[in-house]
């Protein structure tokens, strides 16, 4: 009993002149601000990107007018996309919508799929100031086909050419001119020489050259810019003009079009899964992100072990150059010292993974909010998931418990850190490995590798963390469990061997073999003798 009592004061010694560190508050701290600025950053430097402008040169006579309507239609497809999916999920989202977004979102949804394709191909294709006439007399009687008399198609149009980009972000509807704004440039200066200038003025991101007969082929196509490493635009738009010169190549083979669209569409398999009562069940987004979620469980038990074994060392090694250890060792025992030093460092790494958690839980709340995505609350119930916590505490512990022996060894024989690196190489080279096998342990956590790699026990405690979504048997749970702790102890053995020996020493640090002779020598024996 005095044995754990001192054990404990040296733990709770250890415990607070670790958190009264500077490191352990950063440590604290920089997790949250370098997962904030990775993930913020780009969020808000895509939200402030520049609209790339552009404009064109159609020698062709007809490419340009319908790549223009073909951006309308993918436009119309993402406000009834967007409104049908506030209408879904209720509250005032809807509501807030404008009427023509509102009513055009209601007649869609009213229709059979093959309708709702009609529906968004006279909208496309149907001038403003036309009503029910010509194709849009097919959907005479629906309530599409009302919308379409009522002057719907004007409406919408005017509301997708004429509001402010800015109150269009505020109802989250994604339109191209988001990120892509055509310029007007009058016929008259719509030369190569003018667009030129404007490039090289900045008033152009980039213009298109289209060739007289691109049904044909490429030849005098080009895309002119003076950025050559964003190619969002380029790339947008050639999807959309190779769409145009599909269908008119298909047309001068006089092959039917619902043919050709037939003919073109690939075979799809709806990805299902079994359920627990061997019935199949949809796969949804939680199921796909619950089995990649083991993935960043493991980075953090990784960052996790390793900034704890790290205090513990550099604790170890400032004490020890200090000759505060001179001191500690003549009121408790070595084995005493080393396990309260363990130990007290585990509750403080316990602390600062505790802290991330709270981070973890409150950014799933808040960001999204705050960036104005939607709200991903499914996350929240992936990471607060009993089998993902209990498994992620469990190999916290035990693979802390593995690494802080091997680590407190290696800092009782080094008096500076400079000395601990060469000796620290060994170590890290099976933490890194788990990492380098992260993804194909995830894509498939209960194959031979995996199962393998669980009972090789530095690689233990990240694999199994990283197999939990698949999940494991119960009984490698149960064996690898055990295989720690008795990997634990033998190290903890050895540990105590090199520590009570090495603790004392000074000057230049042993050699690998004379390390090695310290394991062999009986506790019982004074190491001194």
């Amino acid at each position: 009993m005095k044995t754990m009592n001192k054990a404990i004061l040296v733990a709770r010694h250890e415990f607070v002149e670790t958190v009264r560190t500077k490191a352990f508050w950063v440590g604290i701290l920089a997790f949250p601000i370098i997962i904030a600025l990775a993930v913020g950053v780009p969020i808000l430097l895509e939200k402030t990107k520049d609209e790339r402008t552009y404009a064109a040169i159609d020698h062709s006579a007809f490419l340009w007018q319908e790549i223009e309507t073909r951006i309308y239609v993918e436009d119309v497809r993402n406000i009834i996309s967007t409104s049908r999916d506030k209408r879904k999920k209720g509250g005032e989202a809807f509501d807030r919508l404008p009427e023509v977004a509102r009513s055009l979102t209601l007649a869609w949804m009213a229709l059979d799929e093959e309708g709702q394709e009609a529906f968004v191909r006279i909208l496309g294709e149907q001038q403003p100031g036309g009503g029910i006439e010509g194709e849009g007399s097919e959907l005479s009687g629906t309530d599409a086909g009302e919308f379409l008399a009522a002057g719907g198609a004007d409406n919408l149009f005017a509301w997708w050419r004429d509001t402010p980009i800015e109150e269009v972000d505020d109802l989250n509807i994604d339109l191209a001119r988001k990120r892509f704004l055509p310029v007007e440039v009058p016929e008259e200066r719509r030369t190569a020489e003018e667009l030129n200038r404007m490039v090289a003025d900045g008033e152009l991101f980039a213009y298109f050259v289209i060739g007289q007969d691109p049904v044909a082929g490429s030849e005098g196509s080009k895309y002119v810019s003076n950025n050559l490493t964003d190619r969002e635009l380029v790339n947008w738009l050639r999807g959309l003009a190779s769409g145009v010169v599909r269908e008119h190549r298909i047309a001068s083979e006089h092959i039917d079009a619902s043919v050709a669209r037939w003919i073109q569409e690939p075979l799809w398999f709806e990805a299902r899964k079994v359920g627990d009562g061997g019935a199949e069940k949809e796969v949804e987004v939680e199921d796909t992100a619950r089995q990649w979620a083991p993935t960043v469980f493991t980075y953090i038990l990784w960052i996790s072990i390793f900034t704890g074994a790290q205090m513990l060392l550099t604790s170890t090694i400032e004490e020890k150059s200090a000759r505060i250890m001179e001191v500690l060792v003549s009121s408790v025992s070595h084995f005493e010292l080393m396990a309260g030093k363990v130990a007290g460092v585990a509750a403080a790494g316990l602390s600062v993974v505790a802290s991330w958690g709270g981070f973890i839980f409150v950014a799933i709340l808040v960001v999204p909010i705050m960036v104005g995505v939607p709200s991903v609350g499914f996350i929240g119930q992936i990471v607060s998931d009993p089998v993902f916590l209990l498994a992620f505490m469990v190999y916290f512990v035990l693979g802390y418990l593995l690494y802080a022996s091997l680590l407190v060894g290696i800092g009782s024989v080094c008096t500076n850190i400079k000395d601990a690196q060469s000796l620290m190489m060994p170590i890290l080279i099976p933490m890194m490995i788990p990492i380098f096998a992260m993804v194909p342990v995830s894509q498939d956590p209960n194959g031979l590798f995996a199962r393998i790699m669980s009972f090789i026990p530095p690689f233990t405690p990240f694999v199994m963390m990283n197999r939990s979504a698949g999940p494991p048997e119960l009984w490698e749970y149960a064996a690898t469990t055990l295989l720690l702790i008795g990997s634990i102890y033998l190290t903890m053995v050895g540990a105590a061997r090199v520590f009570r020996i090495g603790i004392l020493m000074t000057g230049k640090p042993p050699k690998i073999g004379e390390i090695i002779r310290w394991l062999r020598i009986d506790p019982a024996v004074n190491p001194s003798t």
